[in-house]
């Protein structure tokens, strides 16, 4: 039963369940794409300059009903520009900076670090658009986004390339310990008053946002009861759910320490399946749920 609000009428429950790092890998894509046929994934968010980005997006094509969104990338992966036009942003392998608190410290004190990124944001969506495909929604990797500057340059640029939803990575602790019984997760990022802003900022510029989002706490550990029990205690409004899913790990750009195979059998497995149709959750993209 959904639950109801103070004035008595039905509060809907509405999910879009994701897969970050669409284009990492072909084994990110082949999960993706078995996840989206065989279970609940119902989006995934594209690196649009990630070594098998040509493959998602073939695969995409092939999976209308697939919601794609651009993953932003702005740290620790594949930029679309040539490294010699981002001399601030990159390191010596001609990759984005790991470094991400030296990085955000930058782009607060140097103009040209900022401009270095604003063109790189804009070369992002200007990739995402060559796709041909719908822009569904936008993330960023590492939760990169909820840096004010950051968040700034990507509401700015946004807009004008179809932007209409973006995530706010904010959690509800309560609802871990409920699908949980004894968790006591922990601050997921020490950026949450960031998140808030940005999520005041996303609303004001007239962006769909999610009530709330799961995945941040166990980031990488989205195992099989973890889905099936947050499915099964899904609170009302428009939840976000993301993953890390892929058929097996060892490729180049994986997160050390990432259960990939476990969150694309939670994805699949019959017990999230069920636990979906239980919640009475609307399942979809952002896109689904634009007024």
């Amino acid at each position: 039963m959904s639950p109801r609000s103070r004035d008595g009428r039905r509060q809907v429950r509405r999910l879009v369940v994701t897969s970050d790092d669409f284009g990492l890998s072909p084994e990110v894509n082949e999960a993706v794409e078995r996840a989206h046929r065989e279970g609940i994934l119902s989006a995934a968010s594209l690196m649009v300059a990630a070594p098998a980005a040509a493959d998602a997006v073939a695969r995409a094509r092939r999976l209308p009903s697939l919601r794609v969104g651009l993953h932003l990338v702005m740290v620790e992966a594949w930029p679309c520009l040539p490294a010699a036009e981002l001399p601030d942003l990159v390191d010596g392998q001609g990759l984005l900076r790991r470094d991400m608190g030296g990085l955000g410290l930058d782009l607060a004190a140097k103009p040209r670090a900022r401009r270095q990124l604003a063109a790189e944001i804009r070369a992002q969506f200007e990739a995402y658009r060559a796709t041909g495909l719908p822009l569904d929604h936008v993330n960023a990797h590492k939760h990169f986004h909820v840096h004010p500057v950051i968040a700034g340059l990507v509401l700015r640029i946004g807009r004008p390339h179809g932007m209409r939803a973006l995530r706010v990575p904010r959690e509800d602790r309560a609802v871990l310990r409920r699908a949980e019984s004894g968790a006591a997760p922990g601050l997921a990022l020490d950026t949450a008053p960031w998140a808030a802003l940005l999520g005041r900022r996303a609303r004001r510029a007239g962006l769909l946002v999610p009530d709330g989002v799961l995945g941040l706490a166990w980031s990488g550990r989205m195992s099989p009861p973890r889905v099936a029990a947050l499915l099964r205690h899904l609170p009302a409004g428009l939840t976000e759910l993301y993953t890390h899913p892929a058929t097996r790990g060892g490729f180049p750009g994986e997160a050390p320490g990432y259960a990939y195979a476990e969150e694309l059998a939670a994805l699949t497995a019959p017990e999230s399946r069920a636990a979906l149709r239980e919640s009475g959750a609307v399942l979809g993209g952002f896109g689904d749920f634009l007024a």
